[in-house]
């Protein structure tokens, strides 16, 4: 079974991942990374060159990479995580294949700031300064969808299956049942997998880790998703709403702080819903920031049209012990399963990013101690604007336009990403949300050319 990026006491040497790679017949090693928009990045190399690359050699050019650097300061560093060496379960055309996460860092051997990766750690090692490490627990949400005789995707489903249906009704159960044998065989640790609401969509659920491996994972387990579905002759997406008029594809973010003896700190028996102070501030800071890092969690124009009333997606600012209507809620299981679950982020958030963004939300509450509201029962869904209002309910961002104006005046956006990501995703998502506002649509087409 692979490390963890987490273990560093238990990290292996280079000798024992060569004698791996060795052992297990590879003969292509992936150095992977992504870019500040999450979508994997990967250099191949011969094994040959893996001793060369697990001893920070390989080098990359990073002014074509999203968000990093310019042509003039271009040349980076591959520094490879061994933790995450992986012998993937497939081959390429009868080579064998493994995989290692690299961090990229700048030719004096620090770490480059635009990594979205180097960032979380930096996030996460402040976090560990306050006495804490963060867990987050995602549920991965995708559709499966049947692609064209000449290959191009279209949105029609490989199924008719419902929620939690199975065969044969849910004909995507097998395909499904491959993709999490594929991640039980890399170590990954699943608590369910099931079907989801709307035909073709299927949910993945990880047992909760340290956010870094749980960035990893989400990040292997979009690759292996799609190798798989691809091997079936389907397209599998992680888009947040593919389809008009059906439940879209969400990433619900369970998460948990740790005091550094393991115990649960958002525990307390004695506590107000058997919760711990530390989790009512957290809960406020989620509540008081989350418009402000909206545009890391749901980063796409189309994120919000998944972001509607009626279709399950919680787009009002309330919390609950209970109610799937509110944004934020605490599981019913206590003890060292206490966790509170954002429902807003979907899966086509950028995992490193979004992690930083919802432990400095969170932990802004506890160094302020903000004091939440009392949690909402009633569904949400069926208030008035004036009954939310008077309850002090807001809603989220709209669209991307307006989440990046959220974003532009967050400090703990900010400080979550650092100046480098920070700038380069807000000129990113400026210029997407300009390209969509003047692009002309069929829609507009279908609606207007005949009547105008």
């Amino acid at each position: 079974m692979p490390m963890t990026a987490s273990s560093a006491s238990t990290t292996p040497s280079i000798k024992d991942i060569l004698a791996t790679a060795s052992k297990a017949n590879v003969r292509l090693v992936r150095l992977q990374f992504v870019d500040i928009h999450g979508i994997p990045k990967n250099m191949s190399i011969h094994v040959d060159q893996l001793e060369k690359a697990l001893n920070n050699e390989m080098m990359l050019d990073g002014s074509s990479i999203a968000g990093f650097r310019s042509i003039e300061t271009s040349d980076m560093c591959f520094y490879p995580d061994r933790n995450t060496f992986q012998v993937m379960p497939w081959d390429l055309n009868g080579r064998n294949v493994a995989t290692v996460i690299c961090d990229i860092y700048n030719p004096d051997g620090t770490p480059f700031e635009g990594c979205p990766r180097n960032n979380l750690k930096r996030v996460l090692a402040e976090v560990r300064e306050l006495g804490y490490t963060f867990n987050v627990g995602p549920e991965l949400e995708f559709f499966l969808f049947e692609k064209e005789a000449d290959g191009t995707v279209s949105t029609r489903t490989h199924d008719k299956g419902g929620y939690y249906d199975l065969a044969p009704d849910d004909r995507g159960e097998a395909v499904r049942s491959e993709i999490v044998e594929a991640l039980d065989k890399l170590g990954f640790e699943m608590e369910a997998d099931h079907h989801e609401v709307a035909h073709g969509q299927h949910e993945i659920d990880f047992k909760y880790a340290d956010a870094l491996t749980q960035a990893d994972r989400v990040t292997t387990a979009k690759i292996v998703t799609r190798k798989i579905a691809a091997e079936h002759g389907l397209h599998a997406t992680f888009m947040p709403k593919p389809v008009f008029g059906v439940n879209g594809s969400g990433m619900h973010c369970n998460q948990s702080l740790a005091k550094l003896d393991g115990a649960n700190a958002f525990a307390d028996p004695d506590g107000d819903y058997q919760l711990s102070g530390d989790c009512h501030h957290y809960i406020a800071g989620m509540l008081a920031n989350v418009e402000g890092i909206t545009a890391l969690t749901n980063p796409l124009v189309n994120s919000y049209k998944r972001l509607v009333p009626g279709y399950e997606a919680p787009v009002y600012t309330a919390w609950s012990a209970a109610n799937r209507s509110a944004l934020v809620r605490v599981p019913a299981k206590r003890g060292n399963a206490t966790r509170v679950e954002l429902r807003s982020p979907d899966p086509a958030a950028n995992p490193y990013l979004a992690f930083a963004a919802l432990v400095m939300a969170g932990i802004d509450g506890i160094q302020n101690k903000t004091a939440p509201p009392a949690p909402t029962t009633a569904n949400i869904y069926n208030m008035s604007p004036f009954e939310r209002k008077e309850e002090g309910i807001n809603a989220l961002p709209g669209s991307l336009n307006e989440a990046l104006d959220a974003m532009e005046k967050s400090d703990v956006a900010k400080k979550a990403l650092g100046e480098h990501i920070f700038n380069e995703f807000i000129k990113a998502k400026r210029m997407e949300w300009d390209t969509f506002r003047t692009n002309v649509t069929p829609w507009e087409l279908d609606t207007y050319m005949g009547r105008f």
